[in-house]
């Protein structure tokens, strides 16, 4: 008999609470910082942009949060993901290497962003919510909180970022699709989107002020993140907590190596937090690696900061990795790495040596991912092929070391909307950016001083 090669948890076994890393980190994170006043900022500042819920589950302490029966019901339409044994890629590399990816794309959106997507929008409906707006990169967080919208019935809006609404025309119909509107951002619809020039190419930041200049002006319109807040990396631990299930179920003790791509922070959190607490709790020692792209090398480039998460200047003040608040990434077509910071909660393990950060280049990247959909039959986002790089470079390591590493590979979501972007690189038209340390000085220059 073939030995198996996908895991798939009964909808019974699906986890039923959320886990909380700051239970378990030895020191406690930094608090955000209010923008005018500089002190740490309490629950009724949060209270213009976010339901109650969602504010008390940004600053608890406790390590675990029950799901939602009505969020659970949701997720039944896609969760459990798979776990799946890359067994003709590892033949393909000549490796010994155990490769496992746990595979987002399967969701209705087509990515991770889902899981919080769907409580996010529950909790703003049930407290009467009529409106939430939002900014997209590649598009994948738009579509997701587009498709939550129509299932509790809320109207979304959605500030996309101009060089991915140029050039994703597929993303955008698929939010509209769902039933939500799009901008190009910087639009000239918000105060601050008037201040930069129409053909701008726009950033994650700028689309950021716009959906929350929007959102602070109207009691009943609030605002959802798609990354980068405690409570999205939250209600994205399913995943890996579901791997820990799930590798259990192949036969592995625990992972050797997990690996995740990192923008905002919200994939690589939800699949690596859960076994950071493992490792933590002193019961493995996996190691973790997060996988950034060289043109917006937030980790291992940027600086350990109190800054903005938007250009505009108007979210709170967090601790965290970041390149400054007015960089402006090049429009890689990674769009959803293309962020200036990174998530508090990922810095804060970063900054404690508890999770490492590399920065790849996008040709070897698609490189890597034309080779795994031409053995696993999976288009990967560009987003996920970063991790799929670094995974091929440490099983290529194992075979000059002699050593058989479990390695887990965080694949967010499928490039079936991207393939703009794959024949960009058949044709040869892909270029590495070459971001120059002048560039990243200058953002840097501008970080506001705490």
């Amino acid at each position: 008999m073939s030995e198996n090669l996908r895991f798939v948890l009964d909808e019974a076994d699906m986890p039923t609470h959320w886990y909380n890393i700051v239970a378990d980190f030895p020191t406690p994170p930094p608090p955000p910082l209010h923008p005018g006043t500089r002190e740490p900022v309490g629950p009724d500042d949060l209270a213009a942009l976010f339901p109650p819920e969602l504010i008390a589950q940004e600053v608890t302490t406790e390590r675990y949060v029950e799901i939602p029966e009505a969020v659970r019901d949701v997720y039944r339409q896609f969760r459990p993901s798979p776990l799946v044994r890359a067994r003709t890629w590892e033949k393909a590399l000549g490796t010994n290497a155990r490769i496992y990816y746990k595979y987002e794309g399967v969701s209705p959106a087509g990515s991770h962003k889902t899981n919080t997507a769907i409580p996010q929008v529950y909790y703003n409906s049930i407290n009467g919510v009529t409106k939430l707006t939002t900014e997209t990169g590649a598009g994948q967080w738009g579509t997701a909180l587009s498709y939550a919208s129509a299932f509790f019935g809320l109207e979304c809006e959605v500030w996309q970022v101009g060089a991915s609404f140029d050039t994703k025309p597929q993303r955008r119909t698929l939010i509209e699709v769902y039933g939500g509107t799009v901008h190009r951002s910087p639009s000239q619809l918000t105060e601050f989107g008037k201040t930069l020039p129409a053909d701008h190419p726009g950033s994650l930041g700028i689309a950021i002020s716009e959906a929350v200049e929007v959102a602070a002006q109207n009691d009943s319109i609030k605002y959802a993140l798609g990354s980068v807040l405690n409570h999205v990396l939250l209600h994205q631990s399913i995943i890996g907590e579901e791997a820990l299930k799930q590798l259990a179920m192949a036969g592995e003790e625990s992972a050797d190596i997990v690996v995740g791509c990192a923008g905002g922070g919200s994939n690589l959190a939800g699949l690596t937090f859960p076994f950071l607490r493992e490792n933590l709790q002193g019961r493995t020692s996996t190691r973790i690696v997060a996988v950034e792209p060289a043109s917006c090398p937030t980790l291992t480039k940027g600086q350990y900061r109190y800054d903005f998460g938007d250009t505009g200047g108007m979210t709170p003040l967090m601790k965290m990795y970041t390149l400054g608040h007015s960089f402006v990434p090049s429009p890689i077509h990674a769009g959803g790495l293309r962020y200036h910071a990174m998530a508090p909660l990922v810095s804060h393990a970063v900054h404690e040596g508890y999770i490492e950060a590399v920065a790849l280049h996008q040709r070897e990247c698609f490189e890597t991912a034309l080779e795994f959909a031409r053995t696993e039959g999976i288009v990967p986002a560009p987003e996920s092929s970063h991790a799929l790089a670094q995974a091929k470079r440490f099983a290529l390591e194992a075979n000059e070391q002699g050593t058989s590493p479990v390695i887990v590979i965080g694949l967010s979501g499928h490039g079936l909307l991207e393939l703009g972007a794959y024949e960009s690189y058949l044709a040869g038209r892909l270029e590495d950016d070459a971001l120059s340390q002048a560039d990243v000085d200058a953002a840097l220059a501008e970080l506001p001083e705490i």
